[in-house]
């Protein structure tokens, strides 16, 4: 129960942080990506932010031998690049680059009622969904 309470917390503290950068804004996504026109460099301090929490999380976990909340941490363990997560990356940022919305702040601006946050979280949860089905059936015999 604990867990559940920090990680509603935790969300709840992100989807702040999000409204407050004005990542919920697809414009000001947009007019960061947009570097040949109007340029707005506010989104490289926020992420900035995001490196520099970050690096101090890694660095706390680095010093601790389990979590608070969990018996163990689970880290990523592969490093290596492939063509399904070159793939991913690509039509993720062009999904970003058109709609002004990563996943995080089209959850948040659901909570407005933008019809575009709509439209990008259901064309998301397709995309998941095909991508989940075409993998399952390349691995099934």
């Amino acid at each position: 129960m604990k867990a559940a309470v920090v990680a509603f917390f935790a969300g709840a503290v992100f989807a702040v942080g999000l409204v407050l950068a004005g990542m919920t804004q697809p414009t000001k996504v947009i007019g960061f990506l947009d570097i040949g026109g109007a340029w707005d460099p506010t989104l490289a301090f926020v992420m900035a932010g995001a490196i520099a929490a970050h690096i101090g999380g890694l660095w706390l976990t680095s010093r601790r031998t389990t979590p608070l909340f969990a018996s163990a941490f689970v880290l990523p363990k592969r490093t290596d690049l492939d063509a399904q997560l070159l793939l991913g990356a690509g039509v993720f940022g062009v999904g970003w680059g058109l709609a002004g919305y990563c996943p995080g702040p089209a959850l948040v601006s659901l909570g407005s009622g933008a019809d575009s946050a709509l439209v990008f979280v259901v064309a998301a949860t397709a995309g998941m969904l095909i991508q989940h089905v075409t993998v399952r059936a390349a691995v099934s015999p």
